[in-house]
Parts: C-alpha cells; structure tokens; sequence
C-alpha cells in the first residue's frame, strides 16, 4: 500500500500537470487561431513555420503529460513530454529576455521549472533501456 507522502506527491504532480497541460493547450491553440499580423509584431519578430512548430508541440507535449497516465498506456512518455515542454520554455525564456528582459522571462522560467520537476519527478514511469541522463540535461 503506497505511503501517505507518495499519495499527496502524486495528487500534487496530477495538478501540476493538468493545469501545465491545460496552459500548453491553450498557448498551442493560439498560436493557430491568432491572425499571422498579431504574432509577427513586437520586439522580435519568428518565422511563422517555427510558430506553428512550437504551437503543434505544445500541444502534443500537454496529451503527453496527461493522457498515458489516463489510459495507463506508455506512462514512460510522461517524463518525456515534460522534457520537451521543458526545453521549449527554455526557449521562450532566452527569446523573451533577448527581446523584453528579465521581468517579462519569470513566467515561462516558473513554467519550465514546473515542467521540469514533473519529468524529474515521474522519472520512475521510464522503461529501464531509457537512459536516465536525459532527465538530468533537461
């Protein structure tokens, strides 16, 4: 029988990733649904092909962080996910301090560390041939 630490760590990483999911969703949407003119404004200017990149990822990175442990299928794609959305906030943080400075880079930073602590934290879900180094570059 799992410990009362282990069942509030996992209730707290479930709220973690659903609302890290649902933000992920939300962000990827937009980046489909805004017009091109509104995303090409501002101090720094992307490519659109590499904004719909980043949109589709987003969004298979937030199912990937909630529907393999929904189904019990795949679980080890969790960890995997977080990593991903994990390097893309590390992105979004260098462009927005590039472009904006620091104050505007602290909420993809809190996001990214979010993102990080849950693919640190759901770790165990990882099949054995997976190097656990990965985790550690992200």
């Amino acid at each position: 029988m799992p410990s009362p630490s282990f069942k509030t760590r996992n209730r707290v990483l479930w709220t973690a990733q659903i609302l890290i999911a649902l933000l992920f969703v939300f962000a990827g949407t937009m980046k489909f649904i805004m017009p091109p003119e509104k995303m090409q404004q501002g101090p720094m200017v992307l490519p659109l092909g590499l904004i719909y990149f980043v949109g589709v990822c987003e969004i298979l990175g937030a199912f990937g962080l909630v529907l393999p442990g929904l189904f019990r299928i795949r679980t080890d794609l969790t960890p995997l996910a977080a990593i991903g959305l994990t390097i893309i906030m590390i992105g979004a943080v260098t462009l927005t301090v590039l472009s904006m400075g620091i104050g505007p880079a602290i909420f993809p930073a809190v996001v990214g560390v979010i993102t990080a602590l849950i693919a640190y934290n759901r770790r165990d879900a990882l099949p054995s041939h997976v190097s656990r180094h990965a985790l550690h570059a992200a």
